[in-house]
């Protein structure tokens, strides 16, 4: 992970950054799945977790090996986007940089679905699914977000995204294609 892209939104009176970021992702998620790569990493170096100021900032940093990143560029998937945002040049990692994980936060935020699945894999009724899974039991993640929607299933979702603490080293690993990984670290700068 020695190269990374800066892609910072541009200010836009009729379109909200969220829109914004949320579209771009959603096209480079489109165009990861097409590369298979899995040496492209997302970062968000505005990201806040912070009550009352969560966000993921105005700029999303793709890492990963420079011929990685000019092929995606160079793809079309982006074209639509080009009035919205400002792309960098291919810059190297500065040798300062620190480590930390990114990783996609699942909640279990919907207790209705949870009985549903109750239901169908242990052949509860509707009530005894009701009385184990209450309407309490629903998690609620105090974390910056991305309302997404998957092309593949049409459903709209919401990528809540946990930044992990620094680490002294960097740890390798594969990156999925909505650039994160389980395993592997990114460069923090």
């Amino acid at each position: 992970m020695r190269h990374y892209i800066d892609i910072h939104l541009l200010p836009d009176p009729e379109l909200a950054p969220n829109q914004v970021l949320a579209a771009l992702y959603g096209r480079l998620h489109l165009a990861l799945v097409e590369q298979r790569s899995e040496h492209i990493a997302i970062s968000f170096p505005g990201y806040c977790d912070e009550p009352g100021k969560l966000g993921l900032g105005h700029c999303l940093r793709l890492i990963g090996p420079e011929a990685d990143l000019a092929h995606l560029l160079a793809g079309r998937r982006l074209a639509g986007l080009l009035d919205h945002v400002r792309v960098s040049a291919v810059a190297e990692v500065p040798a300062t940089a620190q480590h930390r994980s990114l990783r996609r936060v699942q909640a279990k935020s919907n207790p209705e679905r949870i009985r549903r699945r109750q239901m169908k894999r242990h052949g509860l009724s509707e009530a005894e699914a009701r009385q184990r899974i209450p309407d309490g039991l629903a998690q609620h993640l105090r974390l910056p977000y991305m309302a997404l929607h998957s092309v593949s299933t049409g459903q709209n979702f919401r990528l809540y995204l946990r930044l992990g603490p620094i680490t002294p080293t960097p740890t390798a690993g594969p990156f999925n294609a909505y650039g994160l990984s389980t395993q592997a670290t990114i460069p923090w700068f």
